[in-house]
């Protein structure tokens, strides 16, 4: 029998979401900033600006992939208990799911800080849910047992 779960709210989404931007300040840090500035330091090259934001674009896209394929999370959706799903199965997505959702997630993103998307995921979709979980047929569930499963 499939566990019934519910839709996480819009607010412990931004919230997360807002918590996931002071990580990856982190994950940017060590995987793009060191590195390059080693590069520079020790060779002298400089990567070209398009490079340098391909690098960012793949880096995230390791970031995130591995971790929502790995168990439907990243450290700040554990923290809030929050789970990405397939909506068809309801367990962690698939690998082009996941990747699909990253790459979406990108336009989704600008939509939601121009307030369009943030419109659409308040008043138009009927679960709440961004465009890219839509169009991916993913969504982001509250799952408090997750902590609970791990003591």
């Amino acid at each position: 029998m499939p566990a019934i779960v519910e839709f996480a709210s819009l607010r412990r989404r931004l919230s997360s979401l807002l918590y996931e931007s002071l990580l990856l300040l982190g994950v940017l840090a060590a995987g793009f900033l060191v590195p390059l500035m080693a590069l520079g330091m020790m060779t002298g090259i400089q990567v070209a600006g398009w490079l340098e934001w391909l690098y960012i674009f793949i880096l995230l896209g390791v970031y995130f992939v591995w971790l929502w394929r790995r168990n439907g999370q990243t450290l700040a959706m554990q923290t809030w208990q929050l789970q990405l799903v397939d909506v068809a199965s309801g367990r962690a997505p698939g690998l082009g799911q996941c990747a699909l959702r990253y790459a979406l997630s990108w336009p989704s993103t600008l939509l939601t800080l121009s307030g369009f998307g943030l419109i659409w995921a308040a008043f138009v979709d009927r679960d709440r849910q961004f465009i890219h979980d839509r169009l991916c047929g993913t969504a982001i569930v509250f799952n408090p047992r997750i902590n609970q499963e791990a003591d």
